[in-house]
Parts: structure tokens; sequence; C-alpha cells
């Protein structure tokens, strides 16, 4: 069967649950290469094709194509959705780290927007919904610029959603963030091989900090019926602690980092109440379909529950909970290359900042300073080219942008000690006057600089050891608007599913990784350009609002689903493939 007659099933599927027209073409279109299509029988294909057929009359009795509908994700749409089949929802996203931080600086109060992941890609996302951010007041004016309710209409200047900031004692931060989050659950979910600790009082700590959050997502919601967006890992028991106060809220978890094997996973020892309160979602989302399946694995091996493999949905405590794949992405940064200088006049700038020679090669690394991302390991791949081929000693520079993290915490303080002692080495090895083949920046650039930095590279490196997506790879292709410039990319980073032009590699095998940036520093512009053009097609048509916008559907679908089965007293009924539902679900996993 043809992907079309597969699609024609779906909106079948989805017209039944009720769907509008508009969201069933906006979830079949899919990138095809990424998500390959599901095994449909052909004895739907006729009925499937009728039911489409229906559709698009319906479209062309209103005067619009059937491509008209099949438009970019776009904040437009994002809205559309919430307005057709959300209509009256309240968004509220929950995340440790603020969109925006006020600090006191001697002139007055400095506004910093910092340089994350998932900052920039949620900020968007909440500004089209309206919604609310709920989030750790850290910044040192933060007190000073919020209301009696400790809320602050966000972004300056256009104000367009609510940052409502939760204020923590220095023993919760230590506790919650430094020790149970970023000493324990970080490097337990991310092979690092840095061994993770577990302390009572941290997990009390978090726990209280979890407990602080969803009091104040209760008080946030208008109703008892809002959409949450919970971030991450900082507030693995958060969901459980929501559902038991708002239970006909819809609890979308998305699980940033990579989620280990159960093996992995069963040091930790409080492993049960982990995924209980995961498991208080009505959907938990991960960026590969590989760590969903280890999520589910580890719920199979330390929980009673019951798991609907087909239907890629666990119930526990008599409740479901879908586990999904939902690739996260950036917002296409147009506006920002619009007013950025062009690549020629971006690299002439950063040479004269850095004193790098016209003749040079530039490769750049941009991330937190973290054990995860792999930097030492991009040194050592390029003493591997240096010894390997010496002839590009002297016309290759590396710039490392390794912005400060987690300072305190000794694993980053040792990596910070180990990074600058082997570029040190490296530049004594191999530098000359005039000439340091790497140079190491280790503070907080805008996305403006950062884009600039993108713009000006040959080369971009992405080494890490372990990560859930990476967007710092989709950032550099979509800086890339002359179609220049090479990608190393680790196997070991979800976006390598995804961006399948790139060089990948294995960041554990720098002689690998040594022959890689040879290849890259040799590659000629046509290969270049043919490399760049899908990658940036796939980053462009998969952005951060299709990545909302498909939880947002399938929460859609889940609020639609619950309200039928309570008009007709079947609430409690779990999934199975006799009913559309589980269809659906087959087909959303297939192609997740």
């Amino acid at each position: 069967m043809t992907d079309y007659g597969a699609d024609l099933l779906w909106v079948l599927i989805l017209a039944s649950l009720g769907f509008s027209a508009f969201a069933v073409f906006f979830s079949i279109s899919r990138q095809r290469r990424s998500h390959p299509p599901a095994v449909i029988h052909p004895a739907g294909e006729d009925v499937a094709a009728e039911a489409a057929r229906k559709v698009i009359r319906e479209f062309e009795k209103n005067g619009q194509s059937v491509d008209a509908a099949l438009v970019t994700w776009s904040p437009e749409t994002l809205r559309k959705i919430l307005a057709d089949d959300l209509p009256d929802a309240q968004v509220i996203v929950v995340s440790n780290r603020e969109p925006y931080i006020h600090n006191s600086k001697d002139d007055g109060i400095e506004l910093l927007v910092p340089a994350s992941g998932l900052v920039s890609a949620l900020e968007p996302i909440t500004r089209a919904c309206a919604g609310t951010w709920i989030a750790y007041g850290g910044g040192t004016a933060d007190r000073l610029t919020v209301d009696k309710d400790d809320r602050v209409q966000v972004p300056p200047g256009n104000p367009s959603y609510t940052l409502r900031r939760v204020w923590l004692t220095e023993e919760e931060h230590q506790g919650y963030y430094l020790g149970f989050a970023n000493e324990g659950l970080w490097p337990l979910c991310h092979i690092a091989f840095t061994r993770p600790i577990f302390r009572a009082s941290d997990w009390e700590a978090y726990e209280a900090v979890n407990r602080k959050f969803a009091d104040t997502v209760v008080a946030e919601a208008r109703n008892e019926r809002p959409i949450v967006l919970v971030q991450d890992y900082h507030f693995a028991l958060l969901p459980r602690m929501i559902r038991e106060r708002l239970p006909e809220a819809i609890v979308i978890t998305f699980w940033h980092i990579p989620w280990p094997n159960s093996e992995v996973y069963s040091i930790c020892p409080w492993r049960e109440r982990i995924l209980e309160g995961l498991l208080g979602s009505s959907i938990i989302g991960f960026h590969t379909q590989f760590h969903a399946n280890n999520f589910t694995e580890s719920v199979d091996r330390f929980l009673e529950s019951r798991i609907e493999r087909a239907d890629a949905a666990i119930s526990y405590g008599g409740q479901t909970t879908l586990v999904h794949a939902y690739p996260i992405s950036i917002e296409w940064p147009a506006e920002l290359l619009a007013k950025l200088p062009d690549v020629d006049a971006s690299r002439a700038s950063l040479r004269e900042r850095f004193g790098l020679k016209a003749d040079v090669k530039l490769c750049v690394g941009v991330e937190r300073l973290d054990y995860t991302k792999g930097i030492l390991d991009r040194f050592q791949a390029l003493e591997e080219l240096f010894i390997k081929h010496p002839e590009w000693v002297g016309k290759l520079v590396l710039l490392q942008i390794a912005a400060p993290s987690r300072g305190t915490l000794p694993a980053y303080k040792q990596l910070h000690d180990e990074c600058h002692r082997y570029a040190e080495e490296l530049n004594q090895r191999y530098g000359s006057e005039g000439y340091r083949p790497v140079v190491m920046v280790a503070e907080h650039h805008s996305q403006e600089q950062v884009y600039e930095i993108y713009r000006a590279a040959d080369i971009c490196m992405v080494t890490s050891l372990h990560d859930g997506m990476n967007l710092v790879a989709k950032e550099f292709v979509a800086a890339r608007d002359d179609e220049q410039g090479v990608l190393l990319l680790s196997t070991f980073a979800g976006a390598s599913r995804e961006l399948l032009e790139a060089l990948i590699v294995n960041p554990y095998d720098p002689a690998m990784m040594g022959e890689a940036l040879l290849q890259a520093l040799t590659m000629t512009p046509d290969e270049q350009r043919q490399r760049m053009r899908p990658m940036r097609e796939m980053v462009r048509n998969n952005n951060v609002y299709r990545w909302a916008g498909s939880m947002l559907l399938d929460a859609a679908r889940l609020r639609k689903r619950g309200d039928v089965d309570r008009a007709t007293g079947t609430a409690d009924r779990p999934p199975g493939i006799d009913n559309v539902v589980s269809m659906f679900e087959r087909k959303r996993v297939a192609m997740s």
C-alpha cells in the first residue's frame, strides 16, 4: 500500500474521532525519510480513500485546495489547533529554567535571556499559546520585577504570556537542583561514565520542590482542565502530584535527556517513586523511540502495570499513559538571520576578534561545559589529525565556546580544569607565533553571537557522548543560508536520526573523528551544498511548532476521548486493539 493510502486510512480514523480536517492534514504532513510509514492492511484502502475524498471535497467546497492545508508549521498553526481542537484550554509550561532573568547591576537591572535549548524551543510556543510559564526565579533582581502574585508579563516591550516565578531557598536549590537532579539523575541518564551520587537529603529536597511547583500549577490554573507541559528531569514527581489535585488536566511530560536501559536505571534508590510520578502524566514524550522503549522496559521491570506495546500505552493505578517520541527542534531563525551580517562579514569579524589568520580553516564547538558533550574527545580528534596529517598544523583552528555550567559541582570543576589543561598542551605542542590551534572561550554568548559563529565556521563539531537531541546541530544547519559548512555529528545524539547528511562519528573513537575532520576539511563546495540542503529542509519543515503541535493534537484527542468516555460511562476503559483509538495509536507510533 502506498504512503498516500496509509495516510488516507489515518484521515478516516482521526475524522471518526471528530477532529477538524485542518488538524488531520497537519498530523499526516510528516517527513517520510525520518518517519517511515506504517503497514496497513489493504482491506481498508477503499474505505480510507472515500473518507479522504470527503475531506478533499470539504476543502474544495470552501474554495481551498488540499495543498492549502499543508502549510508550514508556525505560531498561527498552534493558535489554530488551540482554537479548533482545544477551545478555551489554558496552556501552562513548567520548567526549572526561566525564559527571562532579571539581575541587579550597579546602574540598574539587567535582563538576561539564557542561551538554553529548552528555553529556545519552548519560548516561541508559550508566546503563540499566550500561556503561563512557571519557573524557578533565580535572578538577583527577579523579586524586584514581579507583581504581588509573583508574576511578570513577558517578553519585555511586547508581552504575550505570563511568567510565574517560584522561590526556592538555598538549601532547596542545593538539594533538588545541584544534588538529586544534576549529581543523581543527570549522570544516571547519560552514558558518560560519571558515577551518579544519591543522597537521602537531596531526595527530600527534590520531593519538596516538586510539591511546591505542584502548588503553583494548581494556583495558576483557571479551571480544572488545563494543559500542563512539564519539562525535564527536574520534575519527575510533578505529574502525579498535579493529577492528584487536577484529575481532569492533560499533563504532558517531556523528558529532554536520554532514558537509560532498565539495568542502569535500577541504580536509582527511588526508581519506583520516579516511575510512579511520571505515570501521572497523560502523555510522556522522549526525543527518540529508543529512549521511549527504555522507559517502557523500566516500567515493565519495576512496577505492576499493563503494557500495551502496540498502542504505546501503559496502564497503571487505573490510569493510562501514552509514551511517544516527539523529536524536538528549533524555531526557524529567518528574522534573526536577516539581522546578522552575511557569511563573509561574520567570518571577518570573528577572525578579527580572536586574531585568526585569513587562510586558516575554522572548526567550532558550541555548548555548555558539560562532561556529556565530548569536548575532551574533540580535542583528542584534533590531535589525531595533526599526528597523521601534520600538513594541517597551522591551517586549522578549533574555537571552543564552553559556557560555564554547574561550576560548584566537583565533576564540572574537574572537567573545566582538564579542558583548559589539554587546550594549553595542544597550543604548546602545535602552536607557533600568531597561531593557536585551540581557542577556548569559557563565557556565555547571546543567540545572535552564537549564530554569527555558526555562519563563520567551516566545520561544526557536535561530539556528544550521549544526548537526547542536541539543538546545536540544528542551529548550525539553520544558520547556513549559504548552504556551506560541514556538520560532524555524534551517533549518540538524537539529532543523528534526522540529520542523515551530516558526517556521523563515534566520539569514543578519536582516530575515526580525526579522519572525519580530514574529510570535512577537504570536502568540495558542491558536496557541502548537497549535504546541507536536505538538512536545512528537514530543520525548516520539522520545526519547534510541529513538535509542540504534535503534542497538542494528541492532547486534543485525549480530551475528546475523555469527554466521550465520561458521557458514555466508560471512563475506566483501557485501550484495546478493537477500538478506533488503538488503531490510531499503532499508526502514531509507527510514524514517530
